[in-house]
This record gives C-alpha cells, sequence and structure tokens, in this order.
C-alpha cells in the first residue's frame, strides 16, 4: 500500500498572487509591488512630479495661447552676440547637450554598479554631477541676461506678454531646483561608492535609483526646450 500525502505534501506551494501578494509585500516592509520599497517610493515621487510639471507646461501653454498681446520671439529673445552677430538659441542648444550628455554618463553609472566598479561607477556619477553643476550655471547665466540685460521681470516684460516672464522664471527655475537637488544627490551616492559602503551588502541598486530620479529631470527639459525655445 502506498502512503497517502497530505494535501501540503501532494501540491507544491505557489506564491502568493492578487491581493494576498500585495499585502504580503507591503507588510514585509521590504518590497512593494514585486520591487524593492526604495525603487517602488521613487517612481511614486516621479509620478507625483510628473503631474506638477505637467500642471505648469499646460497651464504655460493655455496663458500663451489666451493672451492677446504678442509673446515675445525665442530666436530674439535667448539669442547671444557673438562675433558681432546674434546667434539664436546656442546657449540653450548647449545646455541641453550637456543635461543629454549627462544621461548617457548616468547610463554607464548604473551598468558598472552592477558590475561592482566601485571606481567607474563613482567617477561616471561625478562626472554625471559636473555636467548637471554645467547645466545650472548656464541657466544662472541666461537668467541673469534676461534680468539685467532685457529688463525681464516675474510681474513684467517690455518685449512682449507680461505672462512671459512669470511662466519662465516659475518653470525653468522649479525645473533648475531639481537639478540642483539631483547633483547634490549624485555627489552623495557617488561618495558612499568610492567608500565601499554598498560592498558588503552587494546592493548598489541605490545607483539604479538616482538613475531614475536623473533621467527624468533630463526627460523634463526635453518638454521645456520643446514648448519655451522651439514654439
Amino acid at each position: 500500500m502506498s502512503a497517502q500525502l497530505s494535501p501540503s505534501q501532494s501540491t507544491p506551494q505557489s506564491p502568493a498572487s492578487g491581493w494576498r501578494g500585495l499585502i504580503s509585500d507591503w507588510s514585509s516592509d521590504r518590497q512593494a509591488f514585486q520591487v524593492s520599497w526604495g525603487k517602488a517610493m521613487m517612481w511614486i515621487f516621479l509620478l507625483s512630479d510628473t503631474f506638477v510639471f505637467s500642471c505648469f507646461l499646460t497651464g504655460y501653454m493655455t496663458v500663451r495661447m489666451g493672451t492677446p498681446v504678442q509673446w515675445p520671439n525665442p530666436s530674439e529673445v535667448f539669442a547671444l552676440h557673438i562675433g558681432g552677430a546674434d546667434v539664436p538659441l546656442v546657449l540653450i542648444a548647449i545646455m541641453t547637450f550637456v543635461l543629454i550628455t549627462s544621461s548617457g554618463t548616468m547610463a554607464m553609472a548604473v551598468n558598472f554598479a552592477y558590475r561592482r566598479d566601485r571606481l567607474r561607477t563613482a567617477s561616471l556619477m561625478f562626472v554625471t554631477a559636473a555636467f548637471g553643476a554645467m547645466f545650472v550655471g548656464m541657466q544662472a547665466f541666461e537668467w541673469t541676461k534676461l534680468i539685467v540685460e532685457e529688463g525681464v521681470r516675474p510681474w513684467g516684460n517690455p518685449m512682449g506678454a507680461a505672462q512671459f516672464g512669470s511662466t519662465f522664471f516659475m518653470i525653468t527655475g522649479f525645473h533648475g531646483l531639481h537639478v540642483s537637488g539631483g547633483v547634490i544627490y549624485l555627489l552623495i551616492v557617488a561618495l558612499r561608492v568610492l567608500r565601499g559602503r554598498y560592498e558588503h551588502s552587494g546592493n548598489y541598486q541605490i545607483v539604479e535609483i538616482a538613475g531614475l530620479y536623473w533621467h527624468f529631470v533630463d526627460l523634463v527639459w526635453v518638454f521645456i526646450f520643446a514648448l519655451f525655445y522651439l514654439w
């Protein structure tokens, strides 16, 4: 006679799914939605930030299309006087190139992080932070030129619609604040990587989480660039 197996012995245990799986994830205090807490919370933060930037840009488009006063020409407003001629959008093009390049160096840093190459990971994160600092510096130069030379203010604009100054400084300033915060974030994580803080656990996911934030900041700039400087 063969021994009878109990139900728990006769059928393999399958992982919890549906609501039970979700409750199990959240109650374990280790992961949510089958990903780590850190990555899940970063995605939630980026989603909320997406709503904020979407509201700002939608408001900008509404104001621009609704104002009866002529909107300033970006090619003239953001031109630099070089070699006796006004070159349109040259500074903005450099800023965009710098920020997009920083996305590439950040992606390389994540790749080396999962290979546990501390030196290259930290070096590429430092390079990414340097690109971010360059971007903020050029944005500060752009603001100074508009305020000092062109006379643009948040409440007024001698070149056309008064709403230009308020929308421009609010949206680009909010984005610049994100870039500045990202530079500090990258520097802190890079220093920790360099000092071997994540070496014992072997978990370099914090580099990927920082990369998610940085790629988001770069993506937002693409929309700002298209709406403010090309429209």
